[in-house]
């Protein structure tokens, strides 16, 4: 007999701060790309879909750059430079730079999926790479109207589905395939300008009608049991090489801040206090949950090899991995009942790398008969709990139709299934104590956790190597000169609030991961100025000299070629 399953989607909206602190300009343009691609589409989906229940949880440093965007288009005072360059009359008079910035930026999606289908397109990237190998002065013979074709369809393509779907100027557009005017690029502009106003606005009446559960994530994202103790990282890997700094100063009030800061700013966005923190990077460790406890949160989540790292720690590993995973947990060393859950990574993987080279019906159908046999399995009077966790922005680009077939077909399937309930942790955790935990998982109880990460279980991706290691030692020297500024007292109170805004961002798990030769030079390199760059203006505002260290690059390494956007995939 088949048992009932409960089945949570958890999709992590998430996006660096891309903003140059000292002008507020845009450096990447990646977060108004996801807007109107990715996060519109979500919506979309659960909204076609209102059976359809899952867990959507934005990082506060996106939602501060999406009220950014929204509050320049308010104004009028445009400060991301390919959404100026898009609404720009005369294209004909841009700088060598403005000019750069279009043919760098306009081809940096992936070619199979968003430029290859479009043959206005891919005439136009064919074009530039006939021309490339001359130089400057060769691409300088590509005209104005080259340029404005190139920035409409770099735009259209980055429209999700949903929004082709539901707004004719797009299809318009698309059909004129070329010479496109001023005034087709100030209607793109526009709606470009209206999906993002909608962003918060759709969630939060998801939010509120019950269908989906909002959740944070510390605000700036930092990778927080290594804010807490550098040392956690040998706890899943003993022999990893750690930073010259011993430790980093002041992590555990750091921590707290960046918590307490994404609490308000969730109930400014939302109405409501989250009920549960995804940290970043699923990163856990036993004094982060007891942070979270604290504070009032009452689930978390993690990756598999997490809780099998855990399970192996206090000697109580189950062989078989439905009796162990399918289960919440209760750590005995937080307090406040706090639960964590934990990711199948198969299941998850699937969504995140393998179906977007399979028939969306076809991979959807497969989904659902991998939890049929999880269900068929379970343990005799027991419903297990399928925690699926992923981006919920960066896998869609590799998709055909950004996953528009693929997600369609799954949520259908899914809400109207015999034995599979779609939920949220907050509703399973409500309904499982009403039910006084009859027909759910049973909860598992651990000691403590072995901190790691979603990604191997442990912190490899953002400690360990020597580029991963300096930029660690750069953020500690420099966290110990805010310490002693801001107790010398020599900085006003507003001084001392942007000093440690800025100091949040440079604590952003963010930059540890791009130091890494899976990523490509061009990439590493862009961050790798940025991130220093963010340092150097934490100097700035602390009014000390700026090290000259960080005049030269971190990152040494040369990566692979790039062949898509700069974005990370989900893990």
């Amino acid at each position: 007999m088949t048992q009932a399953l409960n089945l949570v989607f958890l999709w992590h909206m998430h996006q660096p701060d891309y903003r140059d602190s000292a002008s507020g300009d845009f450096l990447l343009p990646w977060v108004y790309l996801h807007a109107i691609k990715d996060y519109t589409d979500m919506a979309y989906h659960l909204e076609q879909h209102p059976q359809m229940k899952a867990v959507v949880n934005f990082v506060p440093v996106l939602l501060d750059q999406l009220e950014d965007y929204q509050q320049q288009f308010a104004s009028g005072q445009i400060r991301d430079p390919l959404l100026r360059l898009l609404l720009r009359e005369n294209l004909n008079d841009l700088s060598i730079e403005e000019r750069q910035l279009v043919l760098d930026s306009c081809f940096r999606s992936d070619h199979q999926k968003m430029v290859a289908p479009y043959p206005a397109y891919k005439r136009l990237f064919d074009l530039y790479k006939t021309l490339e190998p001359g130089g400057s002065a060769t691409l300088s013979y590509l005209s104005g109207q080259y340029l404005a074709d190139l920035l409409v369809w770099h735009h259209l393509v980055w429209c999700g589905e949903s929004v082709r779907r539901e707004h004719d100027m797009v299809i318009r557009l698309m059909s004129k395939n070329e010479y496109f005017t001023h005034a087709d690029r100030q209607q793109l502009f526009e709606l470009i300008a209206r999906l993002i106003g909608d962003i918060i606005p759709r969630y939060r009446k998801l939010a509120e009608s019950g269908q989906i559960e909002l959740s944070t994530t510390p605000h700036y994202h930092p990778l927080a049991p290594l804010l807490l103790d550098l040392n956690s990282a040998r706890e899943s890997t003993p022999g990893s090489s750690l930073p010259q700094s011993l430790r980093y100063p002041g992590g555990n009030g750091r921590v707290q801040a960046h918590l307490t800061s994404a609490q308000r700013s969730h109930h400014a966005r939302f109405g409501m206090a989250a009920q549960g923190v995804w940290p970043a990077e699923g990163a856990v460790s036993t004094p982060l949950l007891a942070l979270l406890a604290e504070q009032g949160c009452r689930w978390t989540a993690s990756g598999e090899a997490v809780l099998a790292n855990s399970l192996r720690n206090a000697e109580n590993f189950f062989p078989d991995r439905g009796q162990y995973l399918y289960r919440p947990y209760h750590i005995r060393d937080s307090k406040n009942s706090m639960v964590c859950f934990f990711r199948d990574d198969r299941l998850s993987d699937l969504i995140g790398f393998e179906y977007s080279r399979w028939h969306g019906q076809d991979a959807a159908l497969h989904f659902v008969s991998q939890l049929e046999t999880i269900a068929r399995h379970a343990p005799a009077d027991e419903a297990p709990i399928v925690s699926i966790i992923l981006d919920g922005e960066n896998a869609w680009e590799y998709y055909p139709y950004n996953g528009y077939h693929f997600l369609t077909a799954l949520y259908a399937a899914l809400q109207n299934h015999a034995h599979i309930r779609p939920t949220t942790y907050q509703d399973y955790l409500e309904n499982r104590a009403t039910a006084n935990g009859k027909g759910y998982a049973r909860i598992g109880q651990l000691p403590g956790l072995v901190a790691g990460s979603w990604v191997y279980g442990n912190f490899s991706t953002w400690i360990g190597s020597p580029d991963k290691n300096r930029a660690w030692d750069l953020l500690c020297v420099a966290k110990q000169s805010y310490d002693l500024v801001i107790a010398s007292g020599s900085l006003s109170e507003a001084e001392r609030a942007t000093a440690e805004k800025q100091l949040a961002s440079c604590e952003s798990s963010d930059w540890f991961w791009w130091f890494g030769d899976y990523n490509s030079a061009i990439a590493v390199a862009s961050f790798d100025r940025l991130y220093r760059h963010n340092l150097m203006r934490l100097y700035q505002l602390l009014k000390l000299p700026t090290p000259a260290t960080l005049n030269h690059p971190i990152s040494h390494g040369h990566g692979e070629p790039e062949t898509g956007g700069a974005m990370r995939r989900s893990t």
